[in-house]
């Protein structure tokens, strides 16, 4: 009995490590506001609303609306720069208008 306790107890241990893994710490999930930012020529950025700033690098032309409330799941690109020096720099998952 205490040698199937232990196989056991060593299973779920590494089973909570592994599926620690899994969670993507670079990913945001919110909702926020489309907005026409007028720096660097001009660009399209995405502003949550807790306030932080996204510069989505694949923004659809369809959402290039200033004003536009929207509800998001984005990648954060840690080692990705832009010239727009403005907010994380973010490859956008999934999109939707609200």
């Amino acid at each position: 009995m205490k040698k199937h306790l232990i196989i056991i107890g060593t299973a779920v241990l590494f089973l909570v490590v592994g599926l620690s893994g899994c969670v993507d710490k670079d990913i945001v999930v919110g909702t926020g506001e489309i907005q026409f930012i007028d720096l660097e020529g001009g660009f399209y950025g995405i502003v949550s609303d807790n306030g932080e700033h996204y510069d989505p690098i694949n923004l659809p032309s369809e959402f290039e609306e200033d004003g536009l409330r929207v509800e998001f799941k984005l990648k954060i690109l840690e080692n990705q720069d832009s010239i727009h020096m403005w907010g994380a720099v973010v490859e956008i998952l999934e999109i939707k208008k609200l």
